[in-house]
């Protein structure tokens, strides 16, 4: 399937598309820790005005996986400046890989990965900081095996009273 796959940057056609599959990746987050994961009401049509938004910020990167029958996966990062608090210089976040189901397994997730990083670098992106859901051991091994290691653990405690 890889090998029928486009990847190219997203334009205003697009954005439904790729709002979809965010609601998608947001159902998959909540599904596995509602406690630390929200949905939102209507959470493709606040991810529609969002994305359409970034399309024009210049120091992001929003891709997409074309197969011949339409949009199968996102890409999303954006540079970054120094932040004091999480102790990292200027960087790009890379905030979203998502693949439809019907479309994992076939490298499509890879080929999304490999042009973000490149188009990021582009961007003058020195190191590249995602996250990934815990228990996400496919995600895991994908990131890793494009050179990314484990440097933070995030925790989360649901009651705030002692």
């Amino acid at each position: 399937m890889a090998n029928d796959i486009d990847i190219r940057s997203a334009v205003p056609a697009d954005v439904e598309q790729i709002a979809k599959l965010a609601g998608a990746l947001v159902r998959d987050h909540h599904a596995a820790d509602p406690e630390r994961f929200f949905l939102p009401e209507r959470v493709e049509e606040g991810y529609a005005w969002w994305i359409a938004r970034e399309l024009s910020n210049e120091q992001a990167v929003l891709l997409v996986a074309e197969s011949p029958a339409g949009v199968v996966g996102y890409a999303y990062g954006a540079l970054r400046e120094r932040d004091w608090n999480m102790l990292i210089d200027t960087h790009a976040m890379l905030h979203d890989v998502f693949v439809a189901p019907a479309a994992r397994r076939a490298g499509v997730g890879r080929k999304l990965l490999l042009a973000a990083l490149a188009a990021l670098a582009k961007l003058g992106a020195p190191r590249v900081v995602l996250s990934t859901r815990h228990g996400n051991a496919s995600a895991e091994r994908l990131f890793a095996s494009a050179g990314f290691r484990p440097t933070m653990q995030e925790m989360t405690r649901s009651s705030v009273s002692a």
